[in-house]
């Protein structure tokens, strides 16, 4: 009886995630314009969503900055985590609580204290993009610091003392001992941000240029009085992120079951 009841409930937990995503990609296939009845087959919303100038120009913007502010958190985040991990224990004790605050605070909040840093305090216009950049790198470099942390501590410190026994220098070890041991966290941290970005919609608001949109930003403002296409072709862009979240999360859960099994035969 305990293991029906686990597997209701993982069952109902599925179902209440991917059932709207899958209802939406059902509807993205056809002409209709809410949902409800479904249609006859059509490829329209598609063929709008990577014709329409506006939609692809809210795309590319959005990846450029994830791709972008993903970038500098990760060098940001790993850098941290590295010197964090190698500085006394007080100094690691209050890096690693302070970065903690990021990650427990409100994204609103998060937003709303870089806009008044950067465009109130310091002058810096939102059009120049900065603020938007600082304050998506802001939010994704604490998650970064999180991946790389746990990779440091399963590494063997001796290591990196055996390298500078032998005559490297403290960047020479960092670069060719450290780093290759914990490049699989500093992917994932990558992963990740690049993930928190494409999907924060407050810091965005309240940072990015008036003539700009996010995906996030964009898809709020098109609920609210967007054309019918525009809508519909909304649709076609949650099955695309659908589409390539799936294949992505496939190809690192095939390429981590080659490497276990690599290791096992070795």
């Amino acid at each position: 009886m305990k293991n029906v009841c686990k597997t209701v409930f993982i069952t109902l937990v599925l179902i209440f995630l991917y059932a709207p995503i899958l209802i939406l990609t059902v509807y993205s296939f056809t002409d209709a314009t809410t949902i409800g009845a479904i249609r006859g087959f059509s490829l329209h919303n598609y063929v709008t969503l990577f014709t329409t100038p506006e939609l692809r120009d809210m795309i590319f913007g959005t990846i450029t900055l994830a791709l972008g502010a993903a970038l500098l958190a990760t060098v940001l985040g790993t850098l941290g985590a590295v010197g964090s991990f190698y500085s006394g224990k007080v100094s690691n004790s209050v890096i690693t609580a302070v970065n903690q605050i990021p990650v427990v605070n409100a994204d609103v909040v998060t937003g709303f204290s870089a806009c008044i840093l950067l465009v109130v305090v310091l002058g810096i216009t939102k059009d120049t993009f900065i603020p938007l950049l600082a304050g998506h790198v802001t939010l994704c470099a604490p998650f970064v610091f999180l991946s790389v942390v746990p990779k440091l501590k399963q590494m063997d410190p001796s290591i990196y003392e055996a390298a500078l026994d032998l005559g490297a220098s403290p960047a020479t070890a960092l670069r060719k001992i450290v780093f290759p041991q914990i490049s699989s966290g500093v992917f994932s941290g990558f992963c990740l941000a690049v993930t928190l970005s494409l999907d924060d919609y407050f810091i965005a608001t309240y940072t990015k240029p008036a003539t700009f949109d996010t995906i996030s930003t964009y898809v709020v403002n098109a609920t609210k009085g967007a054309r019918t296409e525009i809508k519909t072709a909304l649709w076609a862009l949650s099955a695309v992120i659908f589409l390539i979240v799936l294949l992505i999360v496939a190809a690192a859960n095939f390429r981590a079951s080659g490497s276990e099994a690599e290791r096992s035969q070795v």
